[in-house]
């Protein structure tokens, strides 16, 4: 890595604690970011193993406006700016039909992985309007535009991550702030030990590559859009589906 791919500036990744999101972090942090990681569980984080040490590890639930808004009044105090916002905070949800979906699980769900993407982005905007410049990474999937069956709590969410994603690109487009997405097929990442084999399976199946998206993949993707070379670009959808994609 030579000076020209140093990028300053200060990024906020949710769910950077582990899976997508570790590695997200960890790519940002390499090319000379301050990383800010909220997670709801950072027990096992381990800034040894994670080969960094954010500027802040926060305990935050991204359903949770207020938890939000009061870990971002800290990481204001800490930086001079956010520059950057990783939406990467996400869970799975149970594998059913969904005249068989338990309500409260809908529920979760949808509050984690849509409601968190609002939350953390109605929180940081203001801060980057003020300021005239930043980059929003939403991590939706490719389930939110094909709709996986058995899945369908995941799926809507993720289908919202991507019109929401485009809903508030156009809202920013003249501000300097870019708001782009990712929709991933499924990774390696503790997201699989959520699911059944048999679901697992009939995913990767679906795959024309024949094999599931790595994490570092996802990582370079995310370090692009958010970079100053990401200039003419809002509102996509930017696939890792190894071919599965149609659209």
């Amino acid at each position: 890595m030579n000076s020209s791919d140093i990028r300053p500036g200060t990024a906020i990744v949710t769910g950077g604690a582990r899976g997508l999101g570790l590695g997200v972090a960890r790519r940002l942090a390499a090319e000379g970011r301050r990383v800010v990681v909220w997670d709801m569980n950072l027990a096992d984080f381990d800034p040894g193993a994670a080969g960094f040490t954010p500027l802040l590890a926060q305990t935050v639930d991204v359903g949770d406006l207020r938890s939000v808004t009061d870990a971002f009044a800290e990481v204001e105090a800490a930086a001079e700016s956010v520059d950057v916002l990783v939406n990467s905070a996400g869970i799975n949800g149970p594998i059913a039909t969904t005249w068989d979906y338990p309500p409260e699980q809908w529920d979760r769900v949808i509050r984690t992985n849509l409601t968190g993407v609002f939350n953390c982005c109605r929180t940081v905007v203001p801060h980057m309007r003020a300021r005239g410049h930043g980059r929003i990474v939403n991590i939706a999937s490719i389930a939110g535009k094909e709709g996986n069956p058995n899945s369908c709590a995941y799926s809507t969410s993720k289908g919202g991550v991507i019109t929401f994603t485009k809903s508030l690109s156009k809202e920013l487009a003249r501000e300097g702030i870019l708001v782009n997405c990712i929709a991933p097929t499924m990774a390696q990442t503790d997201l699989l030990k959520q699911m059944t084999p048999e679901f697992i399976a009939a995913t990767k199946a679906k795959i024309p590559m024949g094999r599931f998206l790595e994490v570092d993949e996802v990582a370079a993707m995310v370090s692009w859009i958010a970079s100053p070379e990401c200039s003419f670009t809002t509102g996509s959808t930017f696939d890792l589906s190894g071919g599965r994609a149609t659209y």
